[in-house]
């Protein structure tokens, strides 16, 4: 038994995370109600009396609350319980129980609302059974589940039992001392409700909300329902405020603090480390909102450690330098473009490009280039053949006989492979923009200048090639009778499986297989990230587009895209002479040629994804092998550096491969803890209103990417593996969008997308097909609902309701 204020933060172990926190802020003054501790060592002499055994209860959640409960406080206990309530109080006095597990309150694990509270307990006797009840707590099912996904074991975990004297609460709440949404750390966030703060925190009130300047000032307040008067007055504000800071001083972190008002003064009834806090948001520049949403739809997902180290720093960064270098421009170092904690990727912060003297010199430069180097012959630059010699060597190598030194050798060949790519980027890339400036003023003296985009829109890509590849395999799939009923019985895993295996079927799964030959290097999740798997290795999102292709009829035949655009281009009374109308083609042509380019080098680009990730398996397998690891992906949470400083897996020792397994279960948890906080808050990138909703009753709005309105029912899908469920003349609304959705678009009615810009994939392709498209909406997916009839106006930017 300890008392309250004997305790710090090193009597964790003892006093669990909440009876630790308690004690330090006791010990800064703070005014916290008076209590007792039950410490972890009288959890585990009761344990050991029941024949308490950890990994079994692990697996029998509901008999180990049995037995805790069942078995008697020793009488020892009881008595040191009985003398420490007395000196609280008088009999009668009332008490709050709580529990305080030895996982709980630390950073990264708030075990918030997972063990259990009794509050207005009275006498010894209760108090004895609301403690043997928290015990139990340790082991309800959501606790246990909890504990396996922040990877703690169940022999690594004990409990300790916090009693305090109630405080008589006028109101309680919780208050956080940086906004948990944004980051912001100037603002403090406080739910506030009448009576007892429990209610608050397990959720069964709807709190007024308040934000807070840090000197208590009220900057926002929303009221609880049925309520005209504010729970927590100016003077009760600006003391919990005072309070809060106080707190989240002498802990030097934010902190997510509970509290009451009692007899008109605040008091602390608990505080902890704020989870999954974003980093304050970045201030961001006219160009960095401007280049904002190419850097957004890049960064769909977090990377990884090796993400960043081994493939985005030495990779695409090092790729953009060549080409920004290529104009005098300075890309900013990839430390500034994000920003982590302990090798945890955790924000993006858009890049501020520098022009350099050498800016000066870059009209020159480009005029050269653009004579060079023309995009049309771009195929037959040498460095062409030279990429495709390299990945084709990568693509070749049996990764199982190379040495550990040779195996980390190939991630730096894999970024060699890449370099002639970036040049060819850089040599051509001017030759592919200079199109769209004629072509755009003479749209625009025309009176055309809505034709921009659909005639652009008619560049054949390889991205096209490999949709239309897609449509084939549907239409083989409608074709045979067996294969079709497969598609419609089984799930996209049992399809797939089906395929490879059915004699009957060896036809399509060689037609399959020569598909993912040709295009199954296709990033699934984003360019920045080569640990994700592409197609060819995980093919399950492809089975998923041919069955949901082949559930609809073929689709129709229509003109080629830009064909339409086209003809009334040179429908134009001043382009009826054939000089001007073959000069009008050529212009397309040229601009068509230059956008298909850009497409066509980042799916060049993809190549090096495949061996580079096969690469970082076999590290991790091998690292497995010896015991430093616990899965192969498990590689994916260290550093290119730490690889290269490790031996050979058969020569590490004992301590270097607990060092590794530590290492790579801390980032683990890291990352679990971030896992639904965004890279960086579209809030900050695209405003919270958009100029285009005119608030006529959108139901929401965004920058208008593709022109054209179309209705239908909505069909949100958040990733590949949903891709099966979008049906033809559905709206598809989705997060963010890739390369490898774009097969969506020939079924969908129109594309809503949270993120991304004129300029992104989703847009380019929706204008391909002609397709509705709105982009930036930035809560699509957060605010319309599956089956909701909507019409999208993709020319306005506005989604409302059909």
């Amino acid at each position: 038994m300890r008392p309250l204020a004997s305790l710090r933060t090193e009597d964790l172990p003892d006093a669990g995370g909440k009876g630790a926190n308690l004690g330090e802020l006791l010990a800064a003054g703070l005014p916290v109600p008076p209590g007792f501790v039950v410490t972890t060592s009288a959890y585990r002499a009761h344990a050991e009396a029941a024949g308490f055994d950890p990994d079994r209860a692990a697996t029998d959640p509901s008999a180990a609350r049995a037995a805790l409960e069942a078995a008697p406080l020793s009488k020892d206990l009881e008595l040191e319980i009985a003398d420490a309530l007395a000196e609280l109080g008088p009999a009668g006095t009332r008490v709050a129980v709580r529990s305080s597990a030895t996982a709980e309150d630390l950073p990264g694990a708030a075990f918030a609302g997972q063990q259990d509270t009794f509050l207005d307990v009275v006498g010894p006797a209760a108090v004895a059974a609301a403690v043997r009840r928290c015990w139990a707590s340790l082991w309800t099912d959501r606790a246990v589940q909890y504990r396996e996904r922040q990877g703690i074991a169940p022999a690594d975990v004990a409990i300790a039992v916090v009693v305090q004297r109630m405080a008589d609460a006028e109101a309680a709440g919780v208050l956080f001392t940086a906004n948990p949404l944004t980051g912001r750390r100037a603002e403090l966030v406080v739910d506030a409700a009448p009576g007892l703060g429990e209610a608050v925190v397990s959720g069964e009130v709807t709190p007024e909300h308040l934000v807070l300047d840090r000197d208590g000032t009220v900057r926002e307040w929303t009221p609880a329902p049925g309520r005209t008067a504010r729970v927590l007055p100016d003077r009760a504000a600006r003391e919990l405020a005072e309070l809060a800071v106080r707190a989240e001083r002498h802990f030097g972190v934010p902190q997510d603090i509970e509290w009451a008002l009692a007899g008109s003064r605040i008091v602390l009834l608990q505080a902890r480390p704020m989870t999954a806090l974003p980093l304050e948001p970045p201030q961001l520049g006219r160009i960095q909102r401007m280049v904002a949403p190419f850097f957004l739809e890049m960064f769909t997902a977090r990377p990884y450690p090796l993400d960043v180290t081994a493939w985005l720093g030495p990779g695409v960064v090092r790729m953009l330098d060549v080409m920004a270098g290529s104009v005098g421009v300075r890309f900013p170092p990839l430390g500034t473009l994000i920003q982590e904690r302990d090798g945890v990727a955790l924000q993006l912060v858009p890049p501020r490009p520098r022009p350099s003297l050498l800016t000066l010199g870059a009209p020159l430069s480009v005029a050269r280039r653009v004579r060079r180097f023309r995009p049309e012959r771009w195929t037959e630059d040498p460095l062409v053949a030279e990429f495709n010699a390299a990945v084709g060597a990568l693509d070749a190598e049996q990764l199982s006989e190379l040495p550990w030194p040779d195996l980390l050798a190939r991630i730096d060949r894999c970024h060699e492979a890449m370099r002639p790519l970036a040049v060819v980027r850089a040599r051509y890339l001017p030759g592919s923009f200079v199109p769209f400036v004629p072509l755009r003023l003479g749209l625009a003296a025309l009176g055309l200048g809505r034709l921009a985009s659909p005639l652009v829109a008619g560049a054949r890509t390889r991205t096209r090639d490999g949709n239309d590849a897609l449509e084939r395999l549907a239409d083989a799939v409608r074709a045979d009778p067996g294969l079709a009923a497969a598609a419609r019985e089984l799930d996209a895993r049992g399809f797939l499986e089906a395929v490879r295996t059915r004699p009957e079927f060896a036809d399509f799964d060689e037609r399959l297989t020569a598909f993912l030959a040709e295009y199954g290097h296709r990033e699934s999740v984003s360019i920045v990230l080569a640990t994700a798997p592409a197609w060819r290795d995980d093919p399950v999102p492809v089975a998923a587009l041919i069955q949901a292709a082949a559930a609809e009829p073929p689709a129709e035949r229509g003109p080629a895209p830009g064909a339409e655009a086209l003809e009334t281009l040179l429908a134009h009374p001043l382009l009826s002479s054939e000089r001007a109308a073959r000069a009008a083609r050529g212009l397309v042509d040229a601009a068509r040629r230059g956008l298909a380019f850009r497409e066509d080098t980042h799916f060049l680009i993809t190549r090096v994804m495949p061996p580079l990730r096969a690469t970082f398996l076999e590290l991790g397998g091998r690292l497995k092998s010896a015991g430093a690891l616990a899965v192969p992906e498990d590689v994916f949470h260290l550093r290119l550096e730490e690889l290269k400083a490790l031996g050979a897996p058969e020569s590490m020792d004992d301590v270097d491969r607990s060092r590794v397994r530590a290492l790579a279960a801390r980032r683990a948890a890291l990352r679990r803890e971030y896992a639904g906080v965004p890279l960086l808050d579209l809030a900050v990138v695209i405003p919270r209103e958009s100029p285009a909703d005119d608030g006529a009753g959108a139901l929401v709005a965004g920058t208008p990417a593709s022109g054209g309105v179309a209705e239908g029912p909505v069909r949100i899908v958040h990733g590949p593996e949903e891709f099966g469920a979008l049906r033809a003349g559905e709206v598809l609304v989705c997060p963010n969008t890739n390369p490898s959705w774009t097969p969506l678009f020939a079924r969908a009615a129109a594309v809503v997308v949270d993120t991304g810009g004129l300029g992104s994939h989703a847009a380019i392709v929706a204008r391909e097909y002609g397709v509705p498209a709105v982009m930036g909406t930035r809560r699509g997916t957060s605010v319309l609902r599956d089956g909701q009839r909507v019409r999208v106006d993709g020319t306005r930017g506005r989604v409302e309701a059909a």
